[in-house]
């Protein structure tokens, strides 16, 4: 009960604290997200020791790779909530109705990749990770061509988890839920619609394979691989990052699963995407996340 009370006055401070920040003048609501990121990086300790854990883990792997522009961890991970305070933003303006420009604005490049898949008449993957403002991507792709239908996770706060489902579900969006997802997929994919799946999370042992993630094993889950196999679909990486004060959705070419291969080697095509994606915008991946808490360790 306690939970419930507590859980019900987050929401609604966070209802009442939102509306405020929907109605401020970009330029105005720019600032105030950069300044709410920074304030997130000295508030949150231990999701700032998280980020600058993986980050200075990640740099051996990251310097290596050319074009590689010399940063250190702390800056780096202030730049990451910067990312995530502008998100925090933008998703407030969303689910107060404010969002309407800012997903018109949203640039689409490698549509023509999309295209091709759409008229091979069968249902499409997207594979994505936890970059940028992946929200801002499933909704703007919603509002511009089709319904998308993304795994989400429950949140344990019940009316939170409410707010969300009210920002994801916009311009028509689909939610299927961690747990029975991959059944929910199976039956999108039939009906040949588009689904989408973040793989950059930790998965546990069980539910998936071990691959090299910035050059570190990390559990990956396997639940693409699985779909694109067992439904011969067409595999789409997408991706989203911000270009100055705008966002831009990149569609990549298909990737091509090698016949014969199993669902290990499929995981690690598709991490290589993840890979590149932080190599390229490394302040929009999501550092905070405990990516590698399950690993060292090898499959049992």
């Amino acid at each position: 009960m306690l939970n419930k009370f507590r859980w019900y006055l987050e929401t609604v401070l966070f209802i009442a604290v939102s509306r405020s920040v929907a109605w401020l003048p970009d330029r105005v609501a720019l600032w105030g997200g950069k300044w709410l990121g920074r304030a997130l990086f000295r508030l949150l300790k231990r999701r700032r020791v998280i980020a600058l854990k993986n980050i200075s883990h990640s740099l051996p792997f990251l310097e290596r790779q050319p074009g590689w522009v010399p940063r250190g961890a702390e800056d780096l991970a202030r730049a990451t909530f910067e990312n995530l305070g502008l998100s925090i933003v933008e998703a407030c303006q969303i689910y107060h109705d404010k969002g309407s420009r800012l997903i018109d604005a949203v640039e689409f490049r490698g549509i023509e990749h999309y295209e091709r898949a759409r008229a091979r008449g069968k249902g499409i993957a997207f594979l994505t990770g936890h970059c940028g403002n992946w929200e801002l991507l499933a909704l703007s792709f919603g509002a511009r061509y089709e319904n998308l239908t993304v795994v989400a996770k429950r949140q344990k706060n019940i009316y939170l988890n409410g707010v969300l489902e009210k920002i994801r579900s916009r311009y028509g969006n689909n939610l299927v839920y961690r747990e029975g997802a991959l059944r929910g997929m199976f039956s999108v994919l039939r009906k040949k619609g588009v689904v989408g799946i973040h793989i950059d999370q930790a998965a546990s042992a069980k539910d998936g394979v071990l691959v090299d993630f910035l050059g570190r094993p990390a559990w990956t889950t396997n639940m693409l691989a699985v779909l694109a196999r067992r439904n011969d679909v067409p595999l789409l990486p997408v991706f989203i990052h911000r270009e100055g004060t705008r966002h831009v959705v990149v569609m990549h070419p298909e990737i091509e699963l090698v016949p014969g291969e199993g669902e290990l080697q499929d995981t690690v095509q598709m991490t290589a995407c993840i890979d590149e994606y932080v190599i390229n915008h490394p302040t929009e991946w999501y550092w905070i996340h405990q990516r590698w808490k399950r690993t060292p360790g090898q499959p049992s």
